[in-house]
Formats: structure tokens, sequence, C-alpha cells
């Protein structure tokens, strides 16, 4: 059986969400690249790979607060130092995603459900200007109708509001609905919008097991979640569902889409 046949039986969701970093792609090397460089340029030491792998998943603005912290506690940075430095990382990580790789698998998944009629989008917590044109540069950006990043909304995840959104754009309720990410803000995002959300375990999650999270299903590979590629002893929580509500074409969501659909999405906003 396998993992759409278990949260989905007799049937396929007709909407997945997906994060990015540490979901779909490997992304580590170059944000370490970046965040060092610009540690480098302020005059400070480089904090390494593992460091930054432990620091993603809350957005650009939270990794260079914990980098110039060189903790994963920033409080103590000052708003000033933060401007400073979040506009050297992000010209530097604009610059180059040669480092950044797709994980095994997550093409022929996604060629998978594009052809079984699947609706897909992606919500991650990376700027918006970063993306699309990483998506598009891994051949992956064809394969999503709806596209958030991090400060497209005025929230991210752990905040439910986009998943909110695609679901209402998409015209598709909860109870249809799937999210796959890799970290606590994916599970617990998913957990407020009343949708089923399947961990990956090779993520980053900030290095803590994926599994203390509750996910309704942890996997190793995307491709367990397609017909006949579930390990059978894989373990299996499944969690209660609800209900929220069609539209056409690549939908790159912005700032300007965002506000006209505001009041829409208010009704929606997270209860818990």
């Amino acid at each position: 059986m396998t993992g759409f046949e278990q949260l989905f039986p007799g049937r396929l969701p007709k909407l997945v969400m997906f994060d990015l970093d540490g979901t779909l792609v490997d992304s580590v090397p170059d944000l370490a690249a970046a965040v060092d460089s610009m540690l480098l340029t302020l005059g400070r030491p480089p904090v390494g790979i593992e460091a930054v792998r432990i620091w993603i998943g809350n957005g650009a603005r939270v990794l260079v607060r914990r980098a110039l912290a060189n903790d994963f506690e920033h409080a103590a940075v000052s708003e000033a130092d933060t401007e400073e430095a979040l506009a050297i990382f992000m010209e530097i990580y604009a610059g180059s995603h040669a480092l950044t790789k797709v994980y095994p698998g997550v093409r022929e998944t996604l060629k998978w459900m594009q052809k079984q009629g699947v609706q897909m989008a992606l919500i991650t917590n990376k700027p918006e200007r970063f993306v699309a044109p990483l998506l598009d540069e891994l051949k992956l950006g064809r394969f999503f109708r709806w596209i958030i990043g991090g400060d497209t909304m005025p929230q991210q995840k752990p905040d439910p509001a986009a998943l909110f959104f695609v679901m209402k754009m998409a015209g598709i309720p909860a109870s249809q609905s799937l999210f796959v990410g890799d970290s606590r803000n994916d599970v617990l995002a998913a957990k407020a919008a009343g949708v089923a959300c399947v961990a990956l375990s090779y993520g980053y999650n900030h290095g803590r097991p994926i599994e203390e999270e509750s996910p309704a299903l942890v996997i190793d590979d995307l491709r367990k979640l397609l017909p006949g590629c579930l390990d059978p002893a894989a373990e299996l929580t499944l969690v209660d569902l609800n209900c929220p509500p069609k539209r056409d074409s690549i939908v790159v969501v912005t700032r300007k889409l965002w506000m006209k659909v505001i009041k829409a999405l208010a009704r929606w906003r997270w209860r818990a």
C-alpha cells in the first residue's frame, strides 16, 4: 500500500503543497557559502555548513541573525546589524545556486503526479525573489501552479495562511489536500490548516528528528508516496482533518495579488 493509498484511501489528493529547501532540494551548500561570504565581508569568522544546516528554515532574515549571533538564539542581534548583513547576504546569494541539488526521486514523483492531474503548489520561507528563478534553473518550475515565497505574505510558516490561500485559490478543501515538508514549521502549518502532512526524514528541521513533530507519515524518499514504492514497515499516524474550499496557469503569488485576496483569506486565518 502506498503513502497516497494510506492517507487517501481509494483516491489521490487533489492538491499537494510542497516545501522547498530540505524537501525538494538540498540548498545548504549555497546558503552556507553565502552566509560565510557575508560574514567575511563584515570582518567576522565563517561558521561553516553544519551550523547553517541547523539554522535554516525560518527565512533569510532569521538565518542572517543566527549567523551574526553564531547561535540558534538571536535576540541580542540589533536591527541595524541585521539590515546591513541581510542586504549583503541577499546580493551574494542571488549570484549563484550552482551547489543546490534536487533530491533523488523528486522529479519522478512530480512528473507522476502531474500526469495524474494532481494540482501542485510550492510554499517556502525562502525570499520570493529567489524562488521562481531557482525552480526554473533546476527545471522544476513547470510543475507548480502556485508559488509562494517567505515574504510574499505577511505571515510565514508555521502560520498556515499560505496553505489556506492556496486551497482557496484551487477551490480544494483541506480533506483533499496534502502538505509535504521536512521541518517543524511545515508540520505545524499543516496541522493548523487541517491538512495531512508527509515529512521527509532527510531534511533539516534544525537538526532534530522530524518524527518528534508527529506528521501523518514520515518517508525517506518522495517516491514512496507512489504506487508500489511504500515500505510496509513505515509508521503511520493519521490526524483529524477539517475543510475550507479554480484557477489555471502558473501563478507566482506576489504582494499585489496577496493584497487583493487578503480580505477573502482573513476568514481562514489561524484560529489556534
